[in-house]
C-alpha cells in the first residue's frame, strides 16, 4: 500500500519519535511504499491566516496554501498518525494541520440545505493512530478522547465506507518505566506490521 506516515512531535530525541521510526520501518519492512510527514521537521505553520479563512470555501484558492500536504493525503491508501496526546487531545500542529489540509471540495463536499456532507477520500481505506497518553485508561475514558474521536469518527468519515481502523495509546505514560515503554514499541511495530498487511 501507499501509506502516509503522520508524525508530530517537537523534538527528534522524545519517545514518540522512536515509535515513529518504529513505524516507518515495520512498514517498509512489509514493502510498502512509505510517505513521511514530520509536521515539526518540515516547519508546517499550524495556523490558518485570515486570508486563508476567507478563501477556505473557493475551489483552487483553499488549495494552495497547503498543495504539498494536500497531495500527500490524494496520493496514500493508509495514514497513521503518530503523537503524543496532550490535554486529551491532538497536539495544536497536528489539529492545525487537519484544519488546514482537509479542506472543502477536495476532501469532502459541504452539506446544503438538500443534501449532507459528502466524502471524497473514498482512496483511503486503513486510518491508524500510535500514540502517548499521561492520563490513565480509566480518565481517558472519563474525559472523552476527544483527541481520538477526531480522527477515528471526523477523519475515518471521510474516507471509504468500512474503512479499517486501529487505535493504540500507551496511557499512564507519565509514570512509565524503560520496560512500559519497550513493550509497547514491540506492540506498535507488530501490530502496525499485521494492521498494513
Amino acid at each position: 500500500m501507499r501509506i502516509l506516515v503522520v508524525f508530530s512531535h517537537p523534538c527528534e530525541e522524545s519517545y514518540n519519535a522512536a515509535l515513529c521510526a518504529a513505524v516507518v520501518a515495520s512498514l517498509k519492512d512489509r514493502g510498502h511504499e512509505v510517505r513521511l510527514s514530520d509536521l515539526y521537521a518540515s516547519e508546517f505553520d499550524p495556523v490558518m491566516s485570515a486570508e486563508e479563512r476567507r478563501g477556505y470555501h473557493t475551489p483552487n484558492d483553499n488549495t494552495r496554501p497547503v498543495a504539498a500536504d494536500l497531495a500527500d493525503i490524494m496520493w496514500c491508501e493508509a495514514l497513521i498518525f503518530v503523537y503524543p496526546t496532550w490535554w486529551f487531545g491532538l497536539p495544536a500542529m497536528l489539529k492545525g494541520w487537519l484544519e488546514r489540509v482537509w479542506v472543502p471540495h477536495e476532501t469532502f463536499e459541504m452539506p446544503t440545505a438538500t443534501s449532507p456532507m459528502r466524502p471524497k477520500m473514498q482512496h483511503i481505506s486503513h486510518i491508524a493512530v500510535v500514540t502517548t497518553c499521561g492520563a490513565s485508561w480509566l480518565v481517558s475514558k472519563l474525559v472523552g478522547e476527544p483527541g481520538r474521536k477526531t480522527i477515528m469518527r471526523g477523519i475515518r468519515n471521510l474516507c471509504r465506507p468500512r474503512c479499517k481502523t486501529m487505535y493504540l495509546a500507551h496511557y499512564k505514560m507519565d509514570s512509565s518505566t524503560p520496560e512500559s515503554r519497550k513493550r509497547y514499541l514491540e506492540t506498535v511495530t507488530r501490530k502496525i506490521a499485521a494492521f498494513a498487511g
